[in-house]
This record gives structure tokens, sequence and C-alpha cells, in this order.
């Protein structure tokens, strides 16, 4: 009794050190992004650059996430997701230090790099998730983009006060974001110490499907896709349809921070919920419902625009975790979490990215929000009918 005493011990104290090691990394996850936003104009002036130049630099992180997914979860799967994960943070670190170091050059390096990292992690965390703690997924992957929201929104709040209050400017406003990377490093050292056969010790017996090929793989990624094309473009585009449609951009910036901060709440509420559900066809659908009803406000009563902000945050941020959490419940064992992980990154991404180009080329061959919104709509009706068929208790 008293050893079985000593196991419990044992276990929950790893348990707790494990959660502190995924909300620390997740802390990470966007920091080094949505600092950039807000001090981009300072950037641009600093390197002479082009208006086009400098929106590559908020373009390339999403590419990178698309491009590297597949291959960050073949290296998770040949190198260990520990190793590996460390491996994203020392990316994530290097080439944060690079983009303050002065030199264009070293500025255009660096954010590829740290953007590299970031994919790799993204990709990494849910199967590790899956692997060591399958009975509390919705929990943690619920928390871990909690955490991402929240030292996202605090990132882009205190970047330009930061850049004012001193002659280092801009890169002080980064500069600061080294500090929990350094930390997480240094915090992911004792798993590093394992043997390596131990990072293979749960594989399954035989060989796993493919997501690639397996219909409920692409139905996860559309979802995944749909989600983040939606958040990425309203967070891109909301302030200049709200001026052309007589809202100030202070009380635009205003809604986008209460648009998040709903979204981190739902985050909370979604991941409560998922424990409780024996499918995810219910929740994906009210989710995806709200968005659309969101998006249509946005088209038909733009004046009641924080309104409709705060259904697209409540959507948004339950669509999150159950994109995140899909990749574990609808697959057999963490090796195929981790493909189906770098398959959902790597088209959502993807597409996410192209979502504010196109709106934005709509927006400009039409000259109003009319054809843009309608677009939104589309993805929103997308994501309702993915949600029904990735929402189904099944596996690849």
């Amino acid at each position: 009794m008293s050893h079985t005493a000593i196991t419990q011990k044992s276990a929950l104290r790893h348990a707790g050190f494990f959660l502190f090691l995924l909300l620390l990394t997740a802390a990470n996850l966007r920091t080094p992004i949505t600092a950039t936003g807000p001090i981009l104009e300072n950037i641009r002036a600093s390197f002479g650059l082009s208006a086009s130049a400098a929106g590559v630099i908020n373009f390339l992180p999403l590419l990178m996430f698309a491009t590297l997914a597949p291959p960050a979860a073949w290296f998770g799967n040949r190198f260990g997701l520990e190793r590996s994960l460390w491996g994203s943070l020392l990316l994530i670190t290097l080439g944060s230090v690079l983009r303050i170091t002065g030199s264009e050059g070293a500025m255009w390096t660096g954010t590829l790099v740290l953007s590299s990292g970031i994919a790799a992690a993204n990709v990494l965390l849910p199967p590790l998730i899956k692997r060591d703690f399958t009975e509390h997924t919705a929990r943690y992957i619920g928390l871990y983009a909690m955490v991402m929201g929240i030292s996202a929104s605090i990132a882009s709040g205190i970047a330009v006060p930061l850049a004012e209050i001193s002659s280092a400017g801009w890169r002080l406003s980064l500069a600061v974001w080294l500090v929990p990377a350094f930390i997480a490093l240094f915090a992911w050292l004792p798993y590093l110490k394992k043997p390596a056969t131990q990072a293979h010790a749960t594989v399954a017996n035989g060989v796993t499907r493919s997501p690639w090929r397996a219909a409920l793989g692409w139905q996860v990624s559309l979802f995944m896709a749909s989600q983040s094309l939606l958040f990425y473009t309203l967070i891109g585009w909301f302030t200049p349809f709200a001026q052309d449609n007589g809202i100030s951009q202070i009380e635009a910036g205003g809604m986008l921070f209460v648009y998040q901060i709903v979204a981190i709440v739902s985050n909370l509420v979604c991941m409560s919920a998922l424990k409780k559900l024996r499918d995810q066809r219910a929740i994906g659908f009210v989710a995806s419902l709200l968005i659309f009803v969101a998006v249509l406000g946005l088209l038909l009563l733009p004046a009641w625009s924080l309104l409709w902000l705060i259904l697209a945050g409540l959507g948004a941020g339950a669509s999150l975790v159950i994109s995140l959490s899909l990749f574990n419940l609808r697959t057999q064992d963490h090796r195929q979490a981790s493909k189906l992980s770098g398959m959902a990154q790597c088209v959502g991404y993807g597409l996410a990215a192209l979502g504010p180009l196109c709106f934005g080329m709509l927006h400009d061959a039409s000259g109003n929000w009319l054809l843009p919104l309608v677009m939104l709509l589309t993805v929103t009706v997308v994501q309702i009918v993915m949600a029904l068929l990735a929402g189904r208790a099944r596996h690849i």
C-alpha cells in the first residue's frame, strides 16, 4: 500500500509538471507573431520596407505552419515527441533572437526560423497529450488553447507601450518574449534524458492508416481549415470594414479585443462540454452556426458589430478546441494523431493564409463588402457540414 501511494503521488507530480510544461510551451506559440502586428509600422520604418513587404511578415508564419506541418509529424514519430518539441522551442528562441539583432536579413531569417519552430510545436503537442494523458485530452487541449489566446492578447496589447518606453523601440517589444522561451527550453531538459526507445513505447501494433487516404482525415482537416480561415480573416479585415460603416478605429480595436477575450472564455466552456458528450456533432454544429449568424449579422446589420463579434468569438473559441481535440479523438494512437495533426494543420493553415488575401481581392474587385462577406458565409456553411461529418464518434 505504501508503494502504491508513492506511485500515485509520483504520477500526480508528473501530471502537474507536464501540465506546467504544456502551458508554458503554449505561451510561446503565438506571442512572437501577435506582438509583431501592432508594431509593424515601426519595423517597416526601421528597414524602409514597402507596405507589401511588411505584409509578408504577417503572411510568412501561416505559410510555414502549412508547409512544415507534415514534416513535423514525421520528425515527432521518428525522433520522439519530447526531443522534437525541444527542438521546436530552440528554433523559436533562436529565431526570436535573430529578429532583434539589427539587420533586415536577420529579421527575415529570424521570422522564418521561429515560424518553423511554432509550426512544429503546433503539430506535436496534441499527440503528446494523447499518448500520455488520453483521459484528460479535452481538459488539456482547452487549457492549451486558452493560454495561447491569453498570451497572444497580452503580447499584442503591450507591444506598442513597450516600444515607446526606451530607445530599443520595437526590439524591446519582441525581446521580452524571449523570457518564457528560455524558461521553456530549460524546463523540458529532464524529458530529454529518457532513453530513445521510450519515445516509441506506445506504438500500436501494425501500420496505422494514413489520414491522407481517409475521408475522415479530410473532414477533420476541412473543419480546421474553415475555422482558421474565418478567424484570421475577421482579425485582419474587421477594422477597415468597421471604419467603412462608421465605427472608429479605436472602437474597432476594442471590439476585436472583446472578440478574442470571448473566444478564450469559450475555450473553457467547450473544454468542459467535450468531456460530457458522446460525440462532437452537436457542439461543432452550434459553434459553426454561431459564426454563420455573426457573419450574416455583419452583412445585414453592421451597426451591431459588437454583438456579432461576441457571437463569432463564442463560435471561434469552441471551434479551435474542437479542432485540436479531433486530432486525438479520431485516431487510434499518438503516432496516427501526429499524422492527422500534421495533415489538418497543413490543409488548415494553407487555406487560412489564402482567406484574408481572397477577401481583400474580392473587396477590391467589387468595391464593397458584399462579395467578401458572402465568401465568408460560404465558408461557414462548409464548416457546419464538416462539423457534422467529423464530429461522428469513429476512428480513421
